[in-house]
């Protein structure tokens, strides 16, 4: 039986990549072996959100060909689209397909099988207009499932390298995400993660019909418990959007929304599209429908032209905006976008203390969030232990406030709704009691 191994870079969007081709090479007879491992082909799939990216993507190659110089090694993702001659350039690469085609995989290895020559499958992707169609029928955690339904960005943020590398934005057929819902709900799944490059840009390219048309049909998806949005930006809430946070009793009360700078000036400079005056009235608006909401956002910290007054400015806009987590960054030069270019870059150690600071705040108001729900008795879906962390007879899951909660409980409850109480609030994860179990049968839930 041939085998492949996999190695991936980046973020879920590439996970979820990896995984669909996977089922590629399963359909064709393939065993999917570990990365240390000697495979027949080793596919990795990289990532080129940052300079260093890339050196980790090319490390991470080079590794292949020393454990198996007989191997194809096939690369794909965001650095092979951006930069598909320098990847070819390295000794032992023989096939480099960026972020579209990756459906044609099958057919480029069995050319090199034959012919042992390297195939460049790169393309233009900015003149790419239709969704890749791959899908995941399955996810090894058993209690989230992934959707992906957009791919590419249209925003071209000063700091971003994203569209250049997986094109505009492009959203799924709604007929084929409904399809995979119901798939995804028929092999166990309650809740689904709506995922994409720029996923609340979903509809932009469609006639009539954006993301919340899309919530509303999957609101009638039997058997789905819970809909996630993996991130929208605060100009994509809308009343229609509105609407259905207040109305689906299937929508998380969990939004990422990226903010990445508190003060106006150093937005203006990122290209982002809204004030802090904007961003602000958003989130009231998502609190007026959705009071206990958890909010979290990324921060990039140390942009250039940040000074320590626009820091302190954009400390004290967070810190009355409110959030349930952030993801803080120090901002790291990207080649080829315009902030890599602008003067006044801000110096490492200073970064370094600023994003501490920021990493300090957010703990408190993850603390702060979390204490409000002591006492109260949340909905939780347990998940599979991988990392051993829960010990036995003890259960962790996310609840759809997004916090997480470890709580006693038999094994067989993994993947069912569980009501618990929230016995001690903790900044990464809350303590809790079962309260009981939810029947999953349809007439037990009204």
């Amino acid at each position: 039986m041939p085998s492949v191994a996999f190695y991936t870079l980046g973020c879920k969007v590439n996970f979820y990549d990896t995984e669909a081709i996977w089922q590629l090479f399963k359909n064709e007879g393939y065993e999917q072996v570990d990365f240390e491992q000697t495979a027949d082909v080793y596919l990795i799939n990289t990532c080129t959100v940052t300079n260093t990216g890339d050196k980790k993507s090319r490390q991470i190659i080079r590794r292949a060909v020393r454990r198996n110089p007989d191997a194809i090694i096939a690369v794909t993702g965001c650095y092979a689209q951006t930069s598909p001659a320098e990847i070819l350039d390295i000794p032992g690469v023989d096939l480099v397909i960026g972020t579209q085609d990756r459906d044609k995989i099958m057919p480029f290895i069995q050319q090199i099988q034959a012919e042992r020559q390297p195939i460049n499958a790169v393309r233009n992707i900015m003149k790419t207009r239709e969704f890749e169609e791959l899908d995941v029928p399955d996810f090894a955690d058993r209690t989230r499932a992934f959707l992906k339904i957009q791919e590419g960005c249209n925003n071209f943020c000063t700091f971003c390298i994203i569209p250049w590398s997986r094109g505009l934005s492009r959203s799924r057929d709604p007929q084929s995400v409904i399809k995979q819902a119901h798939s995804l709900v028929a092999a166990g799944f309650k809740e689904i993660v709506l995922t994409g490059i720029h996923t609340g840009g979903y509809g932009d390219d469609l006639e009539n019909y954006r993301l919340s048309d899309l919530l509303w049909d999957l609101d009638k998806v039997e058997g789905l418990e819970r809909i996630r949005i993996s991130s929208i930006e605060a100009s994509q809430i809308d009343e229609k959007m509105l609407d259905v946070l207040k109305n689906s009793s299937k929508m998380s009360r969990h939004f990422h929304i990226p903010l990445q700078a508190g003060s106006d000036e150093v937005l203006k400079r990122m290209r982002r599209k809204y004030t802090i005056a904007e961003f602000e009235e958003k989130i009231r608006l998502i609190r007026d429908f959705m009071p206990d909401v958890a909010i979290t956002t990324d921060i990039i910290v140390g942009f250039p032209g940040e000074t320590d007054e626009l820091f302190q400015e954009g400390f004290e806009a967070i810190k009355r905006i409110g959030f349930s987590e952030m993801h803080v960054f120090p901002y790291s030069k990207r080649t080829g976008t315009p902030a890599a270019r602008m003067e006044d870059q801000v110096d490492e150690e200073i970064k370094h203390a600023r994003v501490h600071d920021l990493i300090d705040m957010s703990e408190q108001m993850q603390l702060a969030y979390a204490e409000k729900f002591v006492g109260q008795v949340l909905d939780v879906i347990p998940e599979r232990d991988d990392k051993g962390l829960c010990g036995p007879g003890k259960l962790m899951g996310y609840s759809d406030n997004y916090l997480q909660i470890l709580f006693d409980g038999p094994e067989e409850l993994r993947g069912e709704v569980c009501r618990v109480k929230v016995t001690k609030a903790g900044v990464n994860t809350c303590e809790g009691q079962l309260v009981r179990v939810l029947d999953s049968a349809p007439e037990a839930i009204a």
